[in-house]
């Protein structure tokens, strides 16, 4: 995936803790990126405390994108592609999209109000 996007050099990326591999942390040395994937256990070897610190600062990042793809699943049903190629899917995601936007926004406007 990396291949068809064209970022810029020093960007942090982030991404779950499924992603995190030897293969992957190379592949993102080699592209001048900055390594942000969740750190994740393995057998007999827990998390350092500088680890644990690290997932919960991205972690704060990453929950924000990761609510809106659910949010966008959960109610526009998001997670099934009706279409082949990627200017139909991203003609078909707009209005999810569009949706999400406008049912949220009642309440990010609300949160801002003062009483």
């Amino acid at each position: 995936m990396l291949d068809a996007a064209d970022l810029p050099e020093g960007i942090p990326l982030k991404a779950d803790k499924g992603y995190q591999s030897a293969k992957n942390a190379a592949q993102l040395e080699k592209r001048k990126l900055k390594n942000h994937i969740l750190k994740k256990t393995r057998r007999n070897r827990p998390l350092t405390k500088w680890e644990k610190l690290f997932n919960k600062l991205i972690g704060r990042v990453h929950f924000k994108v990761g609510r809106t793809f659910s949010g966008i699943k959960r109610w526009f049903s998001g997670g099934v592609a009706r279409y082949r190629g990627m200017e139909k899917m991203h003609t078909q995601n707009l209005p999810g999209a569009i949706g999400y936007n406008l049912y949220r926004s009642a309440g990010i406007i609300a949160s801002y109000c003062e009483i």
